[in-house]
């Protein structure tokens, strides 16, 4: 992977595309991780560690905003953020008081949107009501709530702390904290599960009123405990009637499938997962955060911090804290959009495509033009568009989009399923 400039055996042209004008930057988002867990679950591939007896929780603050300071040195703009994300790891685990630390920090750097959304992720099993109306008063607008399943025995096997009860519990706390715009996740594919049992986890879900709904199927991720030790997961065929099942359940529930793995209520879509998907801009601060900046005359860049918790700590604000970096050439942009904008129900305009990547539209011809010879695409007035039969098989979709020399190809992830919604 290039970690600067020019890509090995290409020009330095290429390497760096003319990016959009700075008429044309597209939103900012922001990303904040917080890398601390209870206990790692076996499933997870994320950049998450077992918390520490002594949360180092001030130092982690002040490290996150020398983070984002280090990140906008030299900046010119002064664009507004328009949704903050709260990742992890477990962000519960973080008193209400360095959530607000946090809040307040960035916006005494960067401007907020009027109507900016700010998302938290919540562990069932780290949270309660005061904690809650804390993050209410912080600043935080939405929370997503990661119960994975209504099911003790399911939770015991995915190595989740919380039991059903817990999670019932959460919501409802989060509801009674003043929170009306609430995520839950779950999983489905589970090890012994039916698909009654599926089923059962979405009316649970249902009940609880959610106003979106992430549903993504568990998959054995590299570099984990199950990877190591796979558990017995239902074949695809009754993987895939689960997912049917559960479809119709959200859809007549009045949730819009609009993302490979999300549903929501009208007008409730996550919007800082869509500025992902629209190919939107975004800072990471945090241990592993990942960004995505338009640099205008220079191109993409994707930017990632070092994801050792002591490691990051230990460069706040220094260059050390940078993990990697890559300017993304101009035969990569398309596969990098796609993969992305493909996420999306509705697809993307070529306008955009444009607006986005400062490439021409033509440099799609070829893999539009396969793309809809083998019904995977529908291409209608400038907007492109995956049909059923593409979204089913969304990586060989992606796979038209991949650099015509298999030089440094990206890697198509093993499941473009999952979303932190």
């Amino acid at each position: 992977m290039t970690t600067a400039g020019e890509a090995p055996g290409r020009g330095a042209e290429d390497a760096r595309p003319q990016g959009p004008s700075p008429r044309s930057l597209p939103p900012l988002a922001l990303y904040v991780h917080i890398p601390w867990c209870v206990r790692k679950c076996p499933y997870c591939d994320f950049n998450s560690h077992t918390a520490p007896a002594n949360l180092p929780v001030d130092a982690y603050v002040d490290a996150l905003l020398a983070d984002l300071d280090a990140d906008l040195e030299g900046t010119a703009e002064s664009r507004p953020v328009d949704s903050i994300f709260f990742g992890g790891g477990t962000p519960s685990l973080m008193p209400g008081l360095a959530i607000d630390r946090i809040l307040r920090g960035v916006a005494q750097r960067l401007p907020l949107a009027a109507a900016c959304e700010i998302t938290l992720e919540a562990n069932p099993g780290t949270v309660e009501h005061d904690r809650f109306e804390a993050y209410r008063e912080a600043g935080v607008n939405r929370l997503s709530i990661g119960v994975q399943s209504f099911n003790d025995g399911a939770l015991e096997r995915l190595g989740r702390i919380h039991d059903a009860g817990q999670a019932d519990a959460a919501v409802r706390a989060a509801r009674d904290a003043g929170f009306d715009n609430f995520n839950i996740d779950l999983m489905f594919g589970l090890p012994g599960q039916d698909e009654r049992g599926a089923r059962l986890d979405v009316e649970r879900a249902l009940a609880l009123a959610p106003t979106h709904v992430s549903h993504y199927q568990l998959t054995i991720e590299p570099n984990t405990e199950f990877a190591a030790r796979p558990p017995q997961l239902p074949g695809h065929d009754r993987a895939w009637d689960m997912q049917g099942a559960c479809q119709e359940m959200l859809a007549t529930a009045g949730f819009v499938h609009y993302e490979v793995s999300a549903y929501a209520q009208p007008g409730r879509a996550c919007r800082h997962n869509l500025n992902y998907w629209r190919y939107g801009d975004y800072l990471g601060i945090g241990a592993g955060a990942h960004a995505k900046m338009t640099r205008p005359g220079d191109g993409i860049e994707r930017q990632w911090k070092t994801r050792q918790p002591r490691a990051y700590l230990a460069q706040a604000g220094a260059p050390g804290r940078i993990g990697g970096l890559q300017r993304l050439a101009a035969a990569d942009i398309p596969f990098d959009y796609a993969l992305n904008a493909l996420r999306l129900h509705a697809g993307f305009s070529l306008d955009a495509f444009e607006r986005r990547t400062g490439l021409c539209r033509d440099v799609l011809d070829q893999a539009l033009a396969t793309g809809v010879a083998r019904g995977w695409l529908e291409v209608l007035d400038g907007d492109v568009q995956p049909t059923i039969v593409g979204r089913n098989f969304l990586n060989d979709v992606l796979e038209l989009f991949l650099p015509a020399t298999p030089r440094q190809r990206p890697r198509i992830p093993a499941t473009v399923s999952k979303s932190a919604a």
